[in-house]
């Protein structure tokens, strides 16, 4: 059975970090967990515009 999840390695604005972690800690998730919840919404969202 494969993993189900990859680890990866990205860089991102400093600024763009401390919003993601305080929405992440207010949301009480992790901040990859914050990052894969709002990435898969982005993809959704994405997704359907183009339908």
């Amino acid at each position: 059975m494969k993993p189900l999840k990859t680890k990866v390695s990205i860089t991102l604005d400093t600024d763009l970090i401390e919003v993601i972690k305080a929405l992440a800690e207010q949301d009480d998730r992790s901040f990859s967990q914050y990052i894969n919840l709002i990435l898969k919404e982005y993809v959704k969202n994405r997704n359907a515009k183009d339908v």
